[in-house]
């Protein structure tokens, strides 16, 4: 984190207090932190704007797998854009429905392209797209060789 720099924020009384209830809720430690929250969230959502940004993401769907070759169909076009799919996790909700949760990454173009392509596929029920931008980050090696060490947590 660099220098801080402090400076006033006029706001109108009703919307100072649901920002302080909001900060309760999420348990932020003074509003200072959840502003610095606020204002990065929305950096990132003006970054994602950019089509030929890269960015990372979950895509979840929600089917029922009995509708047809639907699981073949998703399937395929998985594997048609495995540069972009990390990995895929296939829940069993119930005797009919799926859920499905993919990770991808690769350019917001590209990402968001194959993110309408599953979601819009007949027999889709539900689905819900998050992407955050990979802007600052170095992606270029792959991420079991990211440089640091991570502590294994055992109960």
């Amino acid at each position: 984190m660099g220098d801080l720099a402090r400076f006033g924020v006029s706001l109108e009384q009703e919307l100072l207090d649901d920002f302080d209830e909001l900060c309760r809720r999420r348990g932020y430690a003074n509003r200072s932190e959840a502003l610095r929250h606020c204002i990065r969230r929305e950096l990132k959502e003006e970054a994602l704007e950019n089509p030929q940004g890269r960015c990372a993401g979950v895509l979840t769907l929600v089917y029922d797998h009995h509708d047809s070759d639907l699981p073949r169909r998703l399937t395929s076009m998985q594997h048609e854009a495995h540069s972009l799919v990390l990995s895929t996790l296939h829940v069993h909700l119930d005797l009919h429905h799926c859920l499905e949760i993919m990770t991808l990454k690769g350019m917001g173009e590209e990402v968001r392209a194959l993110a309408d392509r599953l979601r819009s596929s007949r027999g889709v029920l539900q689905s819900a797209l998050s992407l955050t931008t990979l802007e600052h980050m170095d992606d270029s090696a792959p991420a079991s060789l990211h440089g640091h060490h991570h502590e294994e947590h055992r109960p």
